[in-house]
């Protein structure tokens, strides 16, 4: 073996364990973010904004949107041991964490303004999805533990005028869906520059 294969094979192993590493790591900041959720306003009290998808984000600017899709099934396969929805919910975060972290992911590499493009593209198509998840997916597991009419009053509690839970979805669900993304987007647009190099493994020795 040439002293040149050699330090190429040395080199893509350093490469293949750091994206193991980096991986896993932003695996579990998300797994751990999927806890620190919160209310907000005009919203109803069961559903909450958390941060999760922003390490899977970053990861798919870092290393890769296989990275960040990795990001968002391993939180989610390791919240299935906790799940309250038989997967159901875990299924639905996954398809829209995809949804959101694969547009930004194939765009980064271009330059700012693509990368930018995409993640608002994925926020948009995050939102977009969050309808069919939830109506076809997420809400019929719920109706189990709370009527649909209870889901609804919910709802028509914050604004009266919404008449079935489609309608709620799109007036309600989609726009928070789509600002939870832009959350993470623009987190990512603030710190990027500054922890891309650790990620990456390129910082000044």
């Amino acid at each position: 073996m040439s002293t040149q294969t050699a330090t190429v094979n040395k080199t893509e192993k350093r490469v293949n364990v750091r994206y193991l590493t980096v991986t896993a790591m932003l695996s579990a900041v998300a797994y751990i973010l999927m806890f620190l959720d919160f209310s907000v306003p005009f919203m109803p009290a069961f559903i909450k904004m958390d941060l999760s998808e922003l390490p899977a984000l970053i990861g798919s600017f870092a290393m890769g949107p296989l990275c960040g899709v990795v990001v968002c099934l391993i939180k989610n396969v390791l919240h299935l041991f906790i799940t309250t929805t038989g997967g159901v919910g875990e299924l639905s975060n996954f398809i829209l964490g995809v949804a959101f972290v694969l547009p930004a992911g194939l765009k980064h590499k271009k330059n700012r303004k693509s990368a930018l493009i995409g993640s608002l593209t994925g926020a948009a198509f995050m939102g977009i999805f969050s309808i069919v998840s939830n109506y076809f997916l997420v809400y019929p597991v719920y109706y189990n533990f709370m009527p649909e009419e209870v889901i609804l009053a919910a709802y028509q509690a914050i604004l009266p005028s919404v008449k079935n839970i489609l309608q709620c979805l799109i007036c309600f669900n989609m726009p928070f869906t789509i600002v939870k993304g832009m959350f993470s987007v623009v987190i990512t647009f603030l710190t990027y520059k500054h922890i891309s190099p650790i990620l990456k493994g390129s910082q000044n020795r």
